[in-house]
């Protein structure tokens, strides 16, 4: 643990990590520092976007601003060492939380076969105000896939496709307002997720007042780095499945 409140997640097993977002930029808002230093010692990281962003630059039709923010997320995602980023094609700003959803996204965590699954969260109100509509429905969608993905009766279709259950092992939560792991990202993992916001330049230039992206990341690392006692570090909500659940009122007393 770290000399501060929040420990330092025990990431050392990692071996495969999908990130599940609504939008291209979504993970870059400080997520992306971590994959950086999970890549960098050797863990397979892959991205999964929900939509293309179409509907994200107001004086940009959809068709060019999809173009835009499908490359700028590819090279966002080559700045931390992602290489395989894929996109589906539900309808930015009107992501519903339907079944389709869950099954697309329960069936790329099927395909990959990761032991961790990351996302945004779900919260009305989390670390940056009040969260985006489909913010929201990501989060709560891949929450359901996550255990759709080891249920062989749920989606049974996918058997059909050759892609049997899959279990992952660790559910963590971007943004949460309640975080109980730290990642340390201070130095090459900080810079380099800097460059991946750097990455979404065209769509950035069209939101006004927008903060530099070494000066948003910067002031979020080193905020979430004093919580876990780094330099400079990115928090998450995290669920470890390979644990047992807690028990309301602790562990049964077994001298009865």
């Amino acid at each position: 643990m770290a000399n501060g409140g929040v420990p330092l997640l025990p990431d050392g097993d990692f071996r495969r990590v999908l990130c599940v977002a609504a939008h291209p930029d979504d993970i870059e808002y400080g997520t992306s520092a971590a994959v950086a230093a999970w890549t960098a010692r050797g863990v397979e990281v892959r991205y999964l976007m929900l939509t293309r962003g179409e509907a994200g630059m107001d004086r940009t039709d959809p068709a060019e601003t999809a173009r835009i923010r499908t490359a700028e997320q590819i090279s966002a995602g080559h700045a931390v060492g992602v290489s395989e980023v894929d996109f589906l094609d539900h309808p930015d700003g009107v992501l519903v939380e339907s079944l389709g959803l869950r099954r697309d996204i329960c069936r790329a965590i099927r395909r990959f076969r990761p032991d961790v699954v990351l996302t945004g969260t779900w919260e009305i109100e989390f670390m940056a105000g009040l969260n985006q509509a489909d913010h929201r429905v990501a989060g709560m969608a891949t929450l359901d896939a996550v255990r759709d993905a080891g249920n062989r009766w749920v989606f049974t279709e996918l058997l059909e496709e050759d892609l049997p259950p899959w279990s992952v092992t660790w559910f963590l939560v971007g943004g949460h307002t309640r975080p109980n792991y730290a990642v340390d990202v201070t130095g090459a993992p900080l810079e380099a997720g800097i460059a991946s916001l750097e990455a979404h330049g065209e769509y950035l230039a069209g939101i006004p007042g927008h903060p530099s992206p070494r000066q948003l990341i910067g002031m979020i690392t080193t905020g979430q780095g004093r919580a876990a006692g780094v330099g400079s570090a990115v928090l998450f909500r995290g669920w470890n499945f390979a644990e047992p659940p807690p028990m309301p009122g602790g562990p049964p007393d077994t001298d009865r």
